[in-house]
């Protein structure tokens, strides 16, 4: 439900929210269409209607929608997926998460995988446990970490059928990590049944969970960007930004760090290391650090004054 990036998840999925010019979602699928998959599965819930129209309306993917009515964990969420689950291999993605890999280079070989990144604090995360190569465990958030390989939402799946026994057996016997069906509790139990499990590590793993790590991800995919923004008479650009085309600034000083999304109005102000969303209006002000909802309106005294940061919910 997204609620550390609450006020702006109350209207829209956290996966459809703009960092670097495009929905968090766009930035997954670009990654995933290379691989041409034969059906695309999305597992969605709150809000996932408005996922629904999104894919339905800017891409041509085969795909099925499925809507978790109870947030019981994620493994219960792919769960819900299980009858799509058949002889092919699968390729399961967290939805607000952005990951840099090259998968049709990873993705080879005889064996599941599991994407991974070293980390300096394990205990935050689900870790794999290599031993010789292979996935010896996996642990959700544990308190004595033994190795600092994080899982980081890419599971690749060969053999499904053996997948889809655990994950029926965790919701069957109610085997669940911290109160929820684990994924990780699945896959430990096709560990111990014999499949062997390689991890393939990922070039780039950016979160989008909260304000913060949000802003911190538009910083680095727009350095990332290939993009020149528009020529504006009266208004300083700071690369890197992204603007996009139907925005409409004036008399400003944008960046560095900025995404400024689809029809929204900046006049006489400062802004940086901010994500303004679609449709907003900002006048007059000095913003830094700052998420601006869709159709927000922020009216400031003067461009020359304090720079401030705001999280300014949408006005649907």
């Amino acid at each position: 439900m997204g609620t550390r990036l609450r006020p702006h998840t109350n209207v829209q999925p956290k996966a459809l929210l703009n960092v670097a010019g495009k929905p968090i979602l766009e930035h997954i699928l670009d990654t995933v269409i290379p691989l041409n998959p034969s059906l695309t599965v999305f597992v969605v819930g709150f809000l996932g209607e408005q996922i629904e129209e999104y894919i339905r309306r800017s891409y041509r993917l085969p795909s099925s929608f499925i809507y978790q009515k109870e947030l019981l964990g994620l493994g219960h969420a792919i769960y819900q997926a299980r009858d799509e689950i058949d002889r092919e291999e699968i390729l399961i993605i967290l939805g607000d998460t952005i990951v840099e890999a090259n998968l049709l280079q990873n993705l080879k070989g005889d064996f599941d995988l599991l994407g991974v990144k070293e980390v300096n604090d394990p205990e935050r995360f689900g870790i794999a446990e290599v031993e010789n190569g292979s996935v010896k465990k996996l642990v959700e958030k544990p308190r004595a970490p033994k190795g600092n390989l994080a899982l980081v939402g890419l599971y690749y799946i060969k053999s499904t059928r053996i997948f889809r026994q655990c994950l029926d057996e965790i919701v069957q016997k109610k085997i669940t990590t911290q109160g929820e069906y684990q994924l990780t509790d699945a896959l430990q139990l096709m560990i111990e049944r014999g499949v062997k499990f390689k991890t393939f590590p990922v070039e780039g793993w950016y979160d989008c969970g909260k304000k913060e790590t949000l802003l911190e991800t538009n910083r680095t995919l727009l350095k990332k960007l290939r993009y020149a923004p528009p020529k504006l008479d009266s208004t300083e650009i700071i690369q890197p930004v992204y603007i996009a085309s139907t925005a409409r600034i004036t008399e400003s000083v944008i960046g560095p760090n900025v995404t400024i999304t689809e029809r929204s109005e900046v006049d006489n102000s400062k802004i940086k290391n901010s994500i303004l969303w679609e449709g907003c209006r900002v006048k007059n002000a000095a913003l830094h650090d700052s998420l601006i909802g869709q159709k927000a309106v922020y009216r400031g005294s003067s461009k020359f004054e304090e720079s401030q940061s705001l999280n300014l919910g949408g006005n649907d």
